[in-house]
């Protein structure tokens, strides 16, 4: 004999935060290689300076996979600051008013990325 308590509640959207979640871990995991890869590099690659830094940034694929590590970290950065802002910020003007500075401030931080990794 089931009973039902309380009025029946639709729930949409129901995978919107499992699939933040495993983004989230995708992006800590590619961000934990690539420090793996650098610091492999940096530490069995001689003396450290300038031009050892340069060397490892010069290729292309080394720019490449740097800028995508950057736009992963960025990702990162959005959805742990857009659930900190809808947990703890109630207002709608106050709370959307903050993710629009950090969606412009997370452009801005890949556009300064790009501009240092090809010096435009």
């Amino acid at each position: 004999m089931s009973q039902n308590y309380g009025t029946k509640r639709i729930v949409t959207g129901a995978s919107y935060g499992v699939r933040d979640w495993l983004a989230q871990r995708i992006t800590a995991v590619l961000m934990a290689l690539f420090t793996i890869v650098l610091l492999a590099q940096v530490i069995f690659g001689g003396p450290l300076g300038y031009d050892s830094w340069a060397g490892i940034f010069s290729s292309q694929w080394m720019k490449t996979l740097t800028f995508v590590v950057i736009i992963a970290m960025l990702y990162h950065v959005w959805v742990g600051v857009r659930d900190i802002f809808m947990d703890y910020i109630k207002p709608v003007s106050i709370r959307l008013s903050l993710q629009v500075f950090a969606i412009v401030w997370l452009v801005g931080c890949a556009g300064w990325a790009i501009q240092v990794l090809w010096r435009l």
